[in-house]
This record gives C-alpha cells, sequence and structure tokens, in this order.
C-alpha cells in the first residue's frame, strides 16, 4: 500500500476522498440453522438475538484475528498510506469509514471499556491497540464476558468501535480534512447473512453523504445513516 502511495505522490496527484468498508463477520456461522430460525430485524437490532443463537453463530481466536485485521488494522494502514495523498488535497479531503451499529458505546457491557473507548480527549492509536491485544488475551482465555466486552459478534463489534474511536483520533490530528464514520443501516448484504431489510442502494446514502458534505461540514462524527448521531 505504502508503495503505491508514493508512486502516485511522486506523479504529482493527490486524493480527495477515501471510503473504508472493509468488512470481515469474525464468526463462523451454520447458515442453514441460521436461516432456519427466522429471526425478524427488531430482534437482530434490539440485541434480544444474542441467546438466542449462540449455537449457531461460533467465534473462535483465528476468526477473531481476521475480523480485526481487516475491519481495523487494515483501515488504519490503508489510510496511513494514503494520508500523503489526502493532504495534498486542495479543498480538503473527505474520509469516510464505514461502521455498525455493533460498535455504538451503549452496546458495550462493561462501563470501564465503555469509557475508556468514550473518552475522546485521551484516545490515540496505542490505546486502541492496547484494547484490541486485551480482547484477543480475554478471548483465548475464555473470559470475555468477565471483560465487559460485547457477547453478539464480539469481534466485530469491538473492531467497529475501536474504527469509531479512531476515526475521532483521526479528525482531532487533521482538522483541514472531514473525516467520519457511518453505519449505513441494516443492509440486505453478505456481512449479516442477508438477514437486513435495506436495499443496498438504500444503505449508500448514508456514506455518499459523508463523502460528498460540503467545506465546513462536520467532522470527527458518526452518523446513523444520513443523521449524526451519538458515539
Amino acid at each position: 500500500m505504502r508503495a503505491a502511495a508514493v508512486t502516485v505522490c511522486d506523479g504529482g496527484k493527490y486524493c480527495s476522498t477515501e471510503v473504508n468498508n472493509a468488512g470481515a463477520s469474525g464468526v463462523v456461522v451454520d447458515e442453514e440453522r441460521l436461516r432456519a430460525m427466522n429471526i425478524d430485524p427488531e430482534t437482530w437490532l434490539s440485541g434480544r438475538a444474542t441467546n438466542m443463537v449462540q449455537q449457531v453463530i461460533k467465534t473462535s481466536y483465528e476468526t477473531a484475528v481476521e475480523c480485526l485485521n481487516t475491519n481495523f488494522y487494515g483501515v488504519q494502514r490503508l489510510t496511513e498510506a494514503l494520508l500523503p495523498l489526502l493532504q495534498l488535497s486542495p479543498s480538503g479531503a473527505r474520509i469516510v469509514n464505514v461502521s455498525s451499529l455493533r460498535g455504538e458505546l451503549w452496546r458495550i457491557r462493561g462501563d470501564d471499556l465503555r469509557n475508556e473507548l468514550g473518552d475522546s480527549e485521551t484516545l490515540n492509536e496505542q490505546k486502541l491497540d492496547s484494547i484490541l491485544k486485551r480482547f484477543l488475551k480475554d478471548l483465548k482465555e475464555n473470559t470475555l464476558e468477565a471483560g465487559g466486552w460485547s457477547l453478539m459478534l464480539p469481534a466485530y463489534s469491538i473492531s467497529k468501535a475501536t474504527l469509531n474511536a479512531y476515526t475521532r483520533v483521526l479528525a482531532k490530528r487533521h482538522p483541514n480534512m472531514l473525516i467520519n464514520c457511518v453505519h449505513p443501516g441494516y443492509v440486505n448484504t453478505d456481512i449479516n447473512w442477508h438477514t437486513g431489510p435495506m436495499p443496498v442502494e438504500e444503505g449508500a446514502r448514508g456514506p455518499v453523504k459523508c463523502a460528498l458534505l460540503p467545506d465546513g461540514g462536520p467532522t470527527g462524527c458518526y452518523f446513523d445513516q444520513t443523521e449524526v448521531a451519538s458515539f
């Protein structure tokens, strides 16, 4: 990634928009059994499905590592590689990190962890890396519940919560850019095994809005579809 970025920089070009939509669920799913359960969208969104699906949605250490590498570290590495290009944008670049409602702070069970991720004044990349390493340690030791982590899609949830926090860190460091994260909605895609009721075209509205924000628009924010919402 860095080599490609250097090549483009040397060509005198710039990047005005970066949209990160990498997605790995961090679980292994028995899709046939999941479809047979016929769980309605409201039950998924409310979190009531957590206990219902424990036998058909499984998290392993290996799938969790893949999830964190894709959803958080991959976005971080790509963004850092593209920053020299983004900083060349004459109108101030836009960075859009596609997130999820699973990353919303109120869904995190542990008070200390929730407060740690919500403290925008002390957030930095080192702290986020430490949180993810702590998550993997608790997963390996089978102590996720005691650690206060989300039990529904735990790796995916913390990957998106830390992605949201990283968005705030970047926005503070680069005030000339508009850097936001967005939950596109419960869209019918592979990542949720096509349980979402929203068509892809409708789900694109939020990310597109963030990518096309006018100068002076919001930055360091979390959008729930097309509206600014609480982290």
